[in-house]
């Protein structure tokens, strides 16, 4: 199916729903996006003994897989026109994009701190948003090959054995051939599991375990870097994510919308409100999730 550059620009000025072909395009261009941005990732990942490590502003390590996954990315989906607010790019000021209708927000490597260790868990997570609502997502495994998929209104899926590779040109029709729906009917368990980041847990991430303990006290705790968190609860590996420290916008917007798919749920707490988007801050509260019950 051809795709003119006019069908997107029209959608980024009008409200109504996206038409079918312009989604299919946009969704293959967030796909091929991430899978390419996971072979940047892994060449660095499995050839490089220096991964060039320095802090950022807010005391946070970057290395030079983020640096050329956000280039991969910024290449890949700029054929699209639309902006994209990327935790590698440039500082946007929120005057510059209060009023954008249509944006990317990305994170090339969810999981720095995973990745340095060597743990294998880290994420490339591309979120499409309209209006600040996530409306697309994709989150990729790149070690694992597994690339989770959202669309709002359409449901969540798992795509396997999908390998990093600089060329990846997946058609909609190729993506949606080979795709489960989620959540995972053999992801059923007895006990209940409760992810925590594993380099990112706090005395009030404990007290809160100790409260879920009281009411499941075959409760286990599942420790997991990155977005993919968000992603085991959708297939209902795990039941409960507790984060307690500061995240990003985009380090949520697509793998909620991946959860919200299945079923599951996000909110603040204690509050209990929905997590906003494109704020003058870009940090999120700290926050609660949950798999379909």
């Amino acid at each position: 199916m051809k795709h003119s550059e006019s069908s997107v620009t029209q959608y980024q000025h009008t409200s109504n729903d996206i038409e079918q072909d312009t989604r299919e395009y946009l969704l293959e261009q967030q796909l091929n996006a991430a899978v390419r941005a996971g072979a940047a990732i892994m060449k660095i990942y499995k050839n490089s003994d220096d991964y060039d490590i320095s802090l950022k502003s807010d005391s946070t390590p970057i290395t030079i897989a983020d640096r050329m996954a956000h280039i991969t990315i910024k290449e890949a989906l700029g054929q699209t026109r639309i902006p994209i607010l990327s935790e590698e790019g440039r500082e946007m000021l929120y005057e510059e994009r209060r009023n954008w209708e249509l944006f990317w927000l990305v994170d090339p490597l969810d999981g720095t701190v995973e990745f340095i260790k060597g743990n294998n868990e880290f994420t490339v997570n591309i979120a499409l948003m309209r209006n600040n609502i996530c409306i697309s997502a994709v989150v990729y495994v790149p070690f694992h090959h597994k690339m989770y998929i959202a669309e709002r209104g359409y449901g969540s899926w798992v795509m396997y054995d999908v390998a990093p590779e600089d060329n990846a040109n997946y058609t909609y029709e190729q993506i949606h051939a080979n795709i489960q729906q989620l959540p995972l009917e053999a992801a059923t368990h007895s006990n209940y599991r409760v992810a925590v980041s594993r380099s990112h847990q706090t005395s009030e991430t404990h007290e809160h375990i100790d409260l879920l303990r009281r009411a499941h006290p075959d409760l286990e705790i599942v420790e997991q870097g990155s977005s993919y968190k968000f992603c085991l609860l959708a297939e209902g590996t795990v039941d409960y994510y507790i984060r307690t420290t500061t995240t990003s916008e985009w380090d949520t917007a697509a793998g909620e919308l991946i959860l919200a798919e299945s079923g599951g749920t996000t909110s603040s707490y204690p509050a209990g409100d929905p997590l906003l988007y494109n704020k003058e801050t870009l940090d999120n509260p700290w926050f609660v999730a949950k798999r379909v019950d």
